[in-house]
C-alpha cells in the first residue's frame, strides 16, 4: 500500500493541472470548425457567464453555501463553509485571475473550519469540498501553474486532511462501504439510514487516494478502495453492479443497473484512478 502511495508523487500530479492549463491557451485549442476567433468569443461569453454567477454569489450570499438566484439571497446547503467560493477556486484559477484566487484561497485559509455540528453528504463533500481544496492547493503551491501564491503555506492541505478525518467513521461498516451521512462533529448518527447509492459509495477514489499521496497517510487511500472493491464483490453474473445498496448487508436494495443516476459516477473514477495510478498496478478491477 504504502508503494502504490508513493507512485504518484505532488509533482506529477501538477503535471496533470499543468497540461490543462496549457490546453485551454487561446493558440492551441481551437476545436474543429471552429475558427479562432470564434473560439475567442466562446471563451470570452464564457468568462462572463462565470463572473456573472461568480459575483452575485459574492455579493448576495458569500459566505453562506449557495445563492438563491430568484431572491438574490444566500443560504447553506452542505453544511455553511462558503461551498460556492471553494467549488470555484480552480475556475478562478483557469482564467488566470491571480488576485481573486489568492484572495479566496487567504480568505479560506483563516476562516474556516469544519469543527462544527452538521451532517453532511459524504459524496458531495468528497467531490466538491475536499476535492477543491486539493486542487487549489496544489495549483496554489507550485509556481508551474502560473498562479503560485507566495504567502501561501499549505492551508488548504491542512483543512483538507481534517476534513477527511472527519469523513471516516462513514467508512466503518461491515462491507466497507461508506454511510450516506456523516456528522462532522460526532459521526454517524445511531439513525443513519444504511441505504446508499454504488455512485456514493464508490465516487471517492480519487480525492482519498491524491490526500494520500499528498499527506503520505495510506489510511485515505484504502478506505475508499475497501469501499470500492466492497461494491465490486457483490457485482451480477453480467459483471453489473446495482444502484442501492445495504452497507451492512451487502444486498442490493435496488438491482437496476446502469450508467445514469446514482451509478453515473462509479464508472468515471474507476477510470480516473486508474488513469492517475493512484492503485499502481491493478489494471483489472479487484475481485
Amino acid at each position: 500500500m504504502e508503494k502504490a502511495v508513493k507512485m504518484l508523487k505532488p509533482s506529477s500530479i501538477l503535471c496533470v493541472f499543468v497540461l490543462i492549463f496549457s490546453a485551454i491557451s487561446v493558440d492551441r485549442a481551437v476545436a474543429e470548425g471552429v475558427t479562432p476567433d470564434e473560439a475567442k468569443q466562446l471563451r470570452d461569453e464564457v468568462r462572463e457567464m462565470f463572473y456573472h454567477a461568480f459575483d452575485g454569489y459574492m455579493e448576495h450570499a458569500f459566505p453562506l453555501d449557495e445563492l438563491r438566484p430568484l431572491t438574490c439571497t444566500g443560504e447553506d446547503t452542505l453544511g455553511g463553509y462558503a461551498l460556492t467560493l471553494i467549488d470555484s477556486l480552480d475556475t478562478l484559477a483557469l482564467f488566470g485571475d491571480r488576485e481573486r484566487f489568492a484572495a479566496s484561497v487567504e480568505w479560506i485559509g483563516k476562516n474556516l473550519h469544519f469543527d462544527i455540528n452538521k451532517t453532511v453528504s459524504v459524496f458531495e463533500t468528497t467531490i466538491r469540498i475536499l476535492g477543491g481544496l486539493l486542487s487549489a492547493h496544489l495549483i496554489a503551491s507550485d509556481y508551474a501553474t502560473g498562479m503560485g501564491i507566495p504567502s501561501y503555506d499549505n492551508q488548504l492541505l491542512h483543512l483538507a486532511e481534517d476534513l477527511a478525518h472527519r469523513l471516516l467513521p462513514a467508512f466503518d461498516t461491515p462491507t466497507g462501504i461508506p454511510f450516506g451521512s456523516v456528522n462532522l462533529l460526532h459521526g454517524v448518527d445511531e439513525n443513519e439510514s444504511k441505504i446508499t447509492s454504488t455512485a456514493g459509495g464508490g465516487t471517492l477514489t480519487l480525492e482519498f487516494g491524491i490526500l494520500s499521496i499528498l499527506t503520505n497517510n495510506p489510511v485515505f487511500q484504502q478506505v475508499t478502495k475497501n469501499a470500492v472493491r466492497g461494491i465490486w464483490a457483490r457485482r451480477s453474473k453480467l459483471n453489473l453492479v446495482g444502484a442501492h445498496i445495504n452497507v451492512f448487508t451487502g444486498e442490493w436494495t435496488q438491482k437496476d443497473a446502469g450508467i445514469g443516476t446514482s451509478i453515473d459516477s462509479f464508472y468515471e473514477y474507476l477510470l480516473k484512478v486508474w488513469w492517475l495510478c493512484c492503485i499502481k498496478g491493478e489494471t483489472s478491477l479487484p475481485a
